[in-house]
């Protein structure tokens, strides 16, 4: 077989044991033929074959997105964005210039906003100094808080209240109107709804499909979002993802888009199980994974919260907050109810992933994983903890025992990167970062690592997220430890590791002959770049599956 391309004169990291290194690849249509040296490679070259010259710039297997939410993410992109924007007059300019360039979009919405973007908590008469006669609303970094304007409040109905399940909460005044702070999906629901972007966030908000089904108008309109998702992973290098939202229609929104050629990466979706949902729910879980199991889309595992966040205090901890007796947040699936739901999946063959944050719903997480392989005997599960953020030392040890993978986010530890020192560090205690934010304690235990970004909540730039994790500091407080890993476990836990801890170590993760042809190009040297300057160095070429997807 000929090669339709080959990228010589590269340092190429396989991410294979057996044979680390490598100068020079050839792809045949969405396979790897061959790795070996230029040497080697280069005479396998036929007349229409395009060959690359890397110039030494580093080779290794496309990014694995581990933990991002594609389609919304995508519509958050032509949003507002506050990323270095402090303080009322620089979040007045901004949102006021924002105004003029759309003035007839029904809602403002900014991204990015974090909890102490004001010197005091935001309220909707703080927006309103800013915008009163139209709708605004910024979403929190995390996005698990909106703060909204009276305007905004009034559009979506709720300046009066509104019902929510617990773990979701209108914040309400003591005029009996609401302050305009939005606690989780549910609460602020009405506010995404208003803007027009509803079936987008079901996944993650309701776990429920669009009704009625969107019509082929409609769903040209969300496709749009998907594909500027994807075009804006494709220029980081990342040539698979797991979404961590999803419902049946977001996978026929992809494969829509890949009938029409615009899948640029492989994407996994999962089926949101939520805490109103009875187990018989499940059969979709089971029906999407058996409509979607090839090569480009698949399904096949579940998605649940067990809590919150740390700085709105939603995150479930096993001890009350500093300063807030009797506030430690709860779990939104109770110890034994979640038991039984995972028990129950894992009889069913699915993979489960929970975003559980703090270190009591991490302990509930790791005790149902517990439960799930007593009652149905170990298996090759992969089950996840999505961003483990604070861990009890004495629940360390169990992640390896029971093979629990930590899918952690190394810029969203406070003051590495995107998220701020304040209020985090204060609102866990000094006395408990020495448990926060693992990365080599949680290794050093034998959980396996899957690191990525939680795009839209933070860049999705894989190389800042590398520059991250090498350059972090262990914190000033007492027991606190460096959490780095090395430089080859981080990209192989933003390539292998990913791919592994998604069931597609098989087809895509590593470098060897007969593999899918996922491959990115940075610019330099990585092994010879200094943890400091990592993150100046570019995505030069993205392949995936042997299709070329951007190019510098």
């Amino acid at each position: 077989m000929t090669p339709h391309l080959i990228l010589t004169n590269a340092r190429i990291l396989t991410m294979d044991a057996a044979r680390p290194r490598a100068g020079a690849i050839a792809l045949a249509g969405e396979r790897i033929l061959a790795l070996g040296a230029p040497s080697v490679i280069e005479p396998l070259a036929g007349s229409q074959t395009e060959v690359i010259d890397c110039r030494g710039a580093t080779l290794l297997p496309g990014f694995v997105e581990s933990h991002l939410h594609l389609i919304f993410g995508g519509a958050e992109l032509s949003h507002l964005h506050l990323t270095g924007i402090e303080g009322e007059a620089a979040l007045t300019s901004a949102f006021r210039d924002f105004a003029a360039k759309h003035p007839d979009r029904p809602l403002l919405m900014a991204q990015g906003g974090h909890y102490a973007l004001l010197d005091h908590p935001m309220s909707r008469h703080d927006l309103d100094r800013i915008i009163a006669d139209r709708p605004i609303a910024i979403m929190a970094h995390d996005h698990h808080t909106v703060w909204a304007n009276t305007a905004a409040l009034k559009a979506a109905g709720i300046l009066n209240g509104l019902k929510t399940p617990p773990g979701h909460e209108v914040m309400m005044g003591a005029d009996g109107l609401a302050t305009g702070e939005l606690l989780e999906f549910e609460a602020f629901a009405p506010i995404v709804a208003y803007n027009g972007e509803a079936r987008l966030g079901l996944g993650i908000a309701t776990g429920a499909e669009p009704s009625p089904w969107p019509t082929d108008a409609e769903m040209a309109i969300d496709r749009r979002a998907a594909a500027a998702g994807l075009a804006h992973a494709a220029r980081h290098g990342i040539t698979s993802m797991v979404n961590m939202d999803g419902n049946l229609y977001s996978l026929e929104l992809l494969r829509s888009l890949e009938k029409q050629g615009g899948l640029t990466a492989r994407v996994k979706v999962p089926f949101h199980f939520k805490p109103h949902m009875d187990l018989s729910e499940l059969d979709r879980a089971d029906h999407m994974a058996r409509a979607f199991a090839d090569d480009w889309l698949t399904s096949g595992f579940v998605k649940m919260f067990m809590d919150g966040v740390v700085d709105s205090r939603t995150a479930f901890m096993l001890n009350e907050y500093p300063g807030h007796p009797g506030q430690r947040g709860e779990p939104l699936f109770p110890g034994p109810r979640f038991n039984e739901i995972a028990t129950e999946i894992d009889r069913r063959g699915l993979q489960i992933a929970v975003h559980a944050i703090g270190d009591g719903a991490v302990r509930t997480t790791i005790d149902g994983y517990e439960a799930a392989q007593k009652a149905n005997g170990r298996r090759d599960s992969r089950h996840r903890i999505e961003h483990i953020e604070l861990v009890d030392p004495a629940d360390i040890p169990r992640l390896g025992a029971l093979g629990i993978t930590a899918s952690v986010q190394p810029v969203h530890a406070p003051g590495a990167m995107d998220f701020a020192l304040e209020p985090t560090i204060h609102t866990i205690g000094l006395d408990r970062l020495k448990d926060a934010y693992l990365c080599r304690t949680l290794a050093e235990a034998g959980a396996p690592l899957a690191f990525a970004s939680d795009w839209p909540v933070t860049d999705i730039n894989v190389i800042r997220g590398i520059g991250a994790q090498m350059c972090r500091r262990p914190y000033a407080a007492p027991g606190a430890s460096d959490q780095r890993v090395s430089l080859i476990e981080t990209l192989c836990a933003y390539t292998a590791g990913g791919a592994w801890a998604a069931h597609r170590e098989g087809l895509v993760g590593t470098l060897r002959p007969g593999m899918a042809a996922d491959v990115v190009v940075l610019s330099g040297d990585i092994e010879a770049t200094p943890a400091e300057e990592i993150a100046s160095l570019d995505v030069a070429l993205t392949v995936a599956g042997g299709r070329i997807t951007w190019r510098a």
